[in-house]
């Protein structure tokens, strides 16, 4: 299948445009869906973070405990090395088992650090950076998780810089806080088209495992 990479930093709107390219036809896959139910009560990541971690990372419920883990990985470097190397394996092999049953005009592979893991170009088609600036991320953050300013800046700066996302992306989508929902479906939209012309032409890929 064709394959389209999406990405963007947090509070930029990728899973909007997500949900805009899978009511459309797209086939959509979510890293970060795929982690969250990962981290769930009876997630397969659950006990091995438990034990590299302890208990005190894990929630009453059997979850990840998020807020705890996210200020323990953001005071140490070595913990979310820990971190990724438990989480990163188990992602890619569930991207790649529901990358084989995708059922779509073409694949878009949701990946919040796309740019920072520097594994997925050469596996994709195309590229598409919904951009946004910084000041819209923190206030659509804000507003909906109640994080402070400061944690959210801590959030951004472990990311992939404007700069950099851009600089790798094939396609562009603006959001920022002038972007009116109508001007974000047009543009999502002419890309939807586009992509689904381009999946027609385009001969099929050697399958590739996505790690």
């Amino acid at each position: 299948m064709f394959k389209v990479g999406l990405t963007g930093g947090i509070g930029s709107g990728k899973s909007k445009v997500a949900d805009m390219l899978g009511a459309w036809g797209a086939a959509v896959i979510d890293t970060d869906v795929i982690s969250h139910d990962l981290t769930a009560p009876g997630g397969a990541a659950i006990e091995p973070i438990r034990q590299a971690f302890g208990p005190d990372v894990i929630a009453e419920n059997g979850a990840l405990d998020r807020p705890a883990m996210r200020d323990l990985v953001f005071r140490s470097p070595e913990a979310r090395r820990r971190l990724e190397a438990i989480l990163h394996p188990l992602i890619g092999a569930e991207t790649e088992a529901r990358a084989r049953v995708a059922k779509g005009c073409y694949v878009v592979f949701v990946v919040p650090l796309l740019v920072e893991s520097g594994k997925w170009h050469k596996r994709l088609d195309r590229v598409c950076v919904v951009d946004c600036d910084p000041d819209t991320q923190v206030a659509r953050v804000q507003a909906r998780s109640g994080l402070t300013r400061e944690a959210i800046e801590r959030i951004m700066s472990a990311q992939a810089s404007r700069q950099a996302r851009l600089a790798v992306a094939h396609d562009v989508i603006l959001n920022g806080g002038e972007t009116s929902l109508e001007d974000l479906e047009q543009s999502v939209r002419a890309l939807h088209e586009s992509w689904c012309m381009q999946a027609q032409q385009l001969p099929a890929p050697p399958e590739q495992t996505l790690r």
